[in-house]
């Protein structure tokens, strides 16, 4: 499993960085959430420009998802990896199904601070 942060940084913009477990014990020790939800997201599904409407952990089930940040970069996320996704202000970012097949995740709302 390999986790990620997606975040609103100080020029506006998402960004992407790699986080380790080891290094961010509350994630260890649990944090509160408020639900899960499941979602199929049909192949070729592209969510155009969008910050996230809270903060959230999405877990990719199955499947491929590509994340596009506004410096032109994309991030491939695949079976397994867990995005903390923090990004809910600015542009925030595009969301496409990669591949051949849907892509199936689990979106957990974190509860408030």
């Amino acid at each position: 499993m390999k986790t990620f942060r997606l975040y609103t940084g100080p020029d506006g913009q998402s960004h992407v960085e790699r986080v380790d477990l080891a290094s961010t014990p509350e994630w260890t020790k649990g944090l509160g959430a408020t639900q899960i939800s499941f979602r199929t997201w049909p192949r070729g599904e592209f969510l155009d420009w969008h910050p996230a409407p809270r903060r959230q952990f999405v877990i990719v089930l199955s499947g491929q998802l590509e994340i596009g940040l506004g410096d032109g970069s994309k991030h491939v996320f695949g079976a397994g990896d867990a995005r903390l996704v923090e990004d809910t202000k600015g542009q925030g970012h595009t969301t496409r199904v990669l591949g051949t097949e849907p892509c199936q995740t689990a979106t957990i709302p974190l509860a408030a601070q």
